[in-house]
């Protein structure tokens, strides 16, 4: 089956209407319907500022990485990306067409 996938960029530090933006994110994905998405937090990186962003001593506390992704139809995916654009956020994101299945035996 074909699905869409999406994936958003931000810092832990991130908030949206007094919530983690991360958080902001699922539970908007799941009043409309999505099936499911899921949080990864990086261990480093950098984004279109260009600021490095490390787990470790030094590093500010929240202000690491973080993916918020999704495996969705079409339409979902662009009604979560109107949702975020009528909320004024600005945030960097990639979607491309993927395969979908499950291992197993057929039901």
């Amino acid at each position: 089956m074909q699905s869409v996938y999406l994936k958003f960029y931000l810092t832990e530090k991130h908030h949206h209407h007094g919530k983690l933006l991360q958080e902001w994110l699922l539970e908007k994905a799941k009043t409309l319907g999505v099936p499911g998405g899921s949080v990864f937090r990086a261990v480093a990186g950098y984004g279109r500022h260009g600021h490095l962003h490390e787990d470790n001593f030094f590093e500010l506390a929240g202000d690491l990485p973080v993916q918020v992704e999704f495996v969705l139809d079409d339409k979902h995916a662009n009604q979560l990306l109107g949702v975020i654009t009528a909320e004024g956020l600005d945030l960097p994101y990639v979607r491309y067409v993927v395969e979908t299945g499950t291992t197993g035996p057929k039901k």
